[in-house]
């Protein structure tokens, strides 16, 4: 699997960005702009055949924020952070309430674990 193959998730990954949940919207006005703990991160990043939700270079983090797309997908969800940590990159997974309530300890772990990771 190519690491960075994002050509052909182009227009998909455009409209992910365009038309986000308000969880993902929540969490990249934190991570954008490195203010959190000055890391970089990338929104909507495609890796391989998969489109990150959230991905920092610097940690091999990616954060996915899961809504109601992913109930009976644990399997599916498994597979693809087991098919990422094949590529170094780790995987936190959010649900959309734990953004929102409260959002200060989905962002402690986030930056811990970048923290860990660099």
């Amino acid at each position: 699997m190519q690491l960075y193959n994002r050509r052909p998730q182009k227009p998909l990954r455009q409209h992910l960005r365009t038309h986000g949940t308000s969880a993902e919207a929540a969490i990249w006005t934190r991570l954008n702009r490195r203010q959190l703990g000055g890391f970089k991160w990338r929104r909507q990043f495609g890796v391989g055949p998969y489109v990150l939700d959230f991905y920092c270079p610097a940690a091999r983090l990616a954060v996915e924020v899961d809504g109601a797309v992913h109930d009976g997908r644990q399997r599916e969800d498994a597979e693809r952070s087991q098919a990422l940590a094949t590529l170094g990159i780790a995987v936190l997974r959010f649900e959309n309430r734990l953004v929102f309530e409260p959002p200060a300890a989905a962002l402690a772990l986030i930056l811990d674990t970048c923290h860990q990771r660099t």
